[in-house]
């Protein structure tokens, strides 16, 4: 009974280890929706703290497309300062946001 039990193990051991190397996945539904969200430095040489973040085909949901930006905001400060505190300068939250090219443009600071 012993010899079954160890390949039965051995193989549940390699398909968990198998399905936590996939990596956390390249985007999250936001009201349904999956947006693409890229966060970058408006000036890498002088500062990386000052970034905009573009969400496109934010017309397919608004609501969603700014939380993708909020979302895709605060990985950016985390991943660059440790932090998730944002000053905005254009954000989630702002009144009389508008789409250029169907693209959602947020912008804001990592605060250290």
């Amino acid at each position: 009974m012993k010899k079954t039990v160890r390949p039965v193990l051995a193989l549940a051991l390699i398909g968990a280890l198998a399905a936590c190397s996939g990596g956390a996945p390249k985007s999250y539904p936001f009201d349904g929706v999956h947006f693409n969200a890229k966060a970058r430095a408006v000036n890498k040489k002088v500062t990386r703290s000052i970034f905009t973040v573009q969400v496109a085909q934010a017309s397919r949901s608004f609501k969603g497309a700014r939380e993708a930006g909020r979302y895709e905001a605060t990985r950016y400060c985390i991943e660059n300062y440790g932090t998730s505190d944002i000053t905005w300068e254009i954000g989630p939250d702002s009144p009389g946001l508008v789409l250029a090219d169907d693209t959602l443009t947020l912008k804001g600071k990592c605060e250290a």
